[in-house]
């Protein structure tokens, strides 16, 4: 494939099923994440044994954005960016945590954007750039008051990111409840009211997710997208 691409929060779940998707495809695979000794541990269990530097690990911590330059650095080019890291965050406007909505709202958005600063010049014209957000910036549900903020947030930065960037591609992908990701894997009453919302009954899947961050970052067309994945929601 000849392609590099960065995927940041690579070393769990979804970010990781993406990473040993391109790293199948051919193509050279760097996987961040707030830990470098797990994202070299996960870069290591990826690699193909095609090529000893086809999927490599790097530290990444999006939580504090005043050092993502300094960790990117040693990238010289990149086709693809995906951002995938997250925080996990339960609040409610009567029981507001500050910190924990704070370390959201930075890790995404100011997080993701600078990932992209940091690597604007870098990036391919042919590139892309794709963003992860989730079915909460439509359907809030209790404790999701900063993440339905974040995730909305994130179609923003969609907007004014595939203008800032163009001709390099910008798009989203907002899934829902995904059943075998590992968060929610096993926790059958969690995933049987989520199939009792869901107009299909049937709930995405980690490969589902794939696929369509796969559509959106490849296909030339696809540009200030945001891609709801989520079965349809009732």
């Amino acid at each position: 494939m000849g392609k590099q691409v960065l995927i940041v929060g690579g070393t769990s779940g979804i970010g990781r099923e993406l990473a040993a998707a391109y790293a199948r495809r051919g193509a050279s695979v760097i996987i961040a994440g707030r830990d470098s000794t797990r994202a070299e541990k996960v870069a290591a269990e990826l690699d193909t044994g095609m090529d000893t530097t086809a999927v490599r690990g790097i530290e990444v911590d999006l939580s504090k954005p005043e050092t993502i330059g300094e960790a990117l650095s040693g990238i010289d080019h990149i086709d693809s960016i995906v951002l995938a890291g997250m925080r996990r965050d339960n609040n409610t406007i009567a029981g507001y945590d500050i910190a924990g909505a704070t370390e959201l709202a930075v890790t995404k958005l100011i997080g993701y954007t600078t990932v992209v600063h940091a690597l604007r010049s870098r990036i391919s014209r042919t590139g892309s750039v794709l963003l992860f957000g989730g079915l909460a910036k439509d359907v809030p549900y209790p404790g999701s008051t900063t993440v339905t903020t974040v995730n909305a947030g994130v179609t923003g930065l969609v907007a004014t990111l595939a203008r800032e960037l163009a001709p390099v591609r910008v798009n989203a992908i907002h899934p829902g409840m995904v059943g075998d990701s590992p968060y929610w894997a096993g926790n059958e009453r969690a995933l049987e009211a989520a199939r009792a919302r869901i107009l299909t009954g049937v709930l995405p899947t980690m490969q589902d997710v794939v696929e369509g961050s796969l559509f959106l970052l490849e296909n030339p067309a696809a540009n200030g997208v945001n891609l709801d994945l989520n079965g349809g929601h009732a």
